[in-house]
């Protein structure tokens, strides 16, 4: 598959978690660092979407511990948080 048909077929799955705060967190973090992934970083993301959102959610947020075939740079930037966007 080519890497524009990936890309895509990444962010749909990001962005159809099944909740809004799980929509959020990785949806957003996926538009905001999928563009510049390398096939790997894709691979990694792609195994990290069939957790499910519940841990993925937690890993991100540190109440949980990640497990170590997903740690790494991914995780890492996932945790900083800052591209969930907050509306008052």
């Amino acid at each position: 598959m080519d890497r524009e048909t990936r890309l895509k077929r990444l962010r749909f799955r990001a962005w159809h978690r099944g909740t809004k705060e799980a929509d959020l967190l990785i949806g957003g973090f996926f538009d905001a660092a999928g563009q510049g992934w390398s096939d790997a970083e894709m691979d990694v993301f792609e195994a990290l979407l069939e957790e499910q959102d519940v841990d993925i959610m937690a890993w991100a947020i540190g109440t949980d511990i990640c497990p170590a075939r997903f740690e790494g740079p991914i995780l890492e930037a996932m945790r900083v948080l800052n591209y969930v966007p907050i509306s008052r």
